[in-house]
């Protein structure tokens, strides 16, 4: 059998032969985890620690993706100890970065040339954080900012701080943001009566909030696009 043969590898190799013949493309989600985590256990190879990880978390990368150090480790699969669940966090999150780096417009002209960009940075929070984008007279993102983290159902953002971050970035014009974790993206009472308090303070600075998007994993939602901001 020629020794290029896949077969001839030690198990925990193979993925990565496999990668260098047939490329990436032909790598299972199970199998570039195993590249990630270098070795198996005694009694199961990478690849096989690799689809425990998966089974744990319903084969779902999104929420693999959402997860922590710590929450990947309380999945307790045998094989991924401390130093694994880092390396699989880390590789992640260059992901999700990017994907936002992509989606990042330099000038914002409609929403959806933020919206995608917020979607990228956010959809994997679990709990509901407010951010803060800042912008030049031209539109050019200068700035963005996470400002406030709350619970898994709501966060708090204090207008002072937006405002004095915005000063101090020399922003012209902001576009405000938060995620909803439950997935929907339609404004409560309490999103409206924030942004109008926002905005208000503002204005006493000559600054616009031009926008409030709620981004969540199954899309967005603009205050610009539905006419109340």
């Amino acid at each position: 059998m020629p020794a290029t043969s896949i077969k001839n590898w030690a198990e925990d190799d193979r993925p990565r032969e496999k990668m260098l013949l047939k490329g990436i493309d032909s790598l299972s989600n199970a199998e570039l985890i195993a590249i990630l985590i270098n070795n198996g256990t005694k009694d199961a190879s990478a690849v096989e620690v690799a689809k425990q990880l998966l089974n744990a978390v319903s084969n779902d990368l999104q929420q693999l993706g959402g997860l922590s150090v710590k929450e990947i480790l309380k999945l307790k699969v045998k094989g991924i100890g401390e130093a694994k669940a880092i390396s699989i966090a880390a590789a992640l999150e260059l992901g999700i970065r990017r994907d936002a780096a992509y989606k990042k417009k330099d000038v914002i002209i409609h929403s959806k040339d933020i919206a995608d960009f917020l979607r990228a940075k956010l959809q994997y929070q679990k709990r509901e954080v407010f951010a803060v984008i800042f912008l030049t007279r031209s539109n050019k993102i200068t700035h963005y900012e996470i400002v406030s983290e709350g619970g898994i159902s709501g966060t708090v953002a204090d207008p002072r701080i937006i405002i004095k971050k915005a000063l101090a970035h020399d922003a012209v014009s902001i576009i405000l943001c938060h995620n909803h974790p439950s997935g929907s993206v339609k404004p409560s009472r309490q999103d409206e009566d924030l942004t109008q308090k926002i905005k208000n303070a503002a204005i006493f600075f000559d600054i616009r909030v031009i926008d409030h998007i709620i981004v969540s994993e199954d899309g967005y939602y603009s205050f610009a696009d539905e006419g109340i901001i």
